[in-house]
């Protein structure tokens, strides 16, 4: 399973977050991840429909305090962890589920992905 966890901010676009996402390492992907609060997000809905992917949405709870690579202090004040995209990635792929590497970000800065993986390293 391959999860690829969003974060966002409002005016992104599908592409943005099709950028990070390819930036973050993308492939073949099980489905989207971000926090139960961006359940509605237009952007987020159109990427979902155009790649045939089922949204998760993560518990606000679950990401509070997952421990990730990277930190962002807004996205701590909002959610209680480092970095929204890496936790909802991890949330979303379970138990034992690692990162692929920090989150990326799309070049207009307005999404970030991070990619979770359970497939077992070769």
């Amino acid at each position: 399973m391959r999860v690829a966890g969003l974060g966002f901010r409002d005016g992104t676009t599908p592409a943005a977050l099709a950028e990070a996402i390819a930036a973050a390492g993308g492939g073949a992907l099980s489905s989207l991840a971000t926090a139960a609060d961006k359940a509605e997000a237009p952007p987020l809905l159109v990427l979902a429909a155009e790649l045939g992917l089922a949204v998760t949405l993560v518990p606000l709870a679950t990401l509070a305090n997952t421990e990730t690579l990277t930190r962002s202090p807004r996205v701590a004040a909002r959610y209680g962890t480092g970095s929204l995209a890496e936790a909802a990635a991890l949330g979303a792929a379970g138990s034992g589920a690692r990162l692929l590497g920090p989150r990326a970000t799309s070049a207009d800065g307005t999404a970030t992905a991070a990619i979770a993986t359970t497939e077992a390293t070769v």
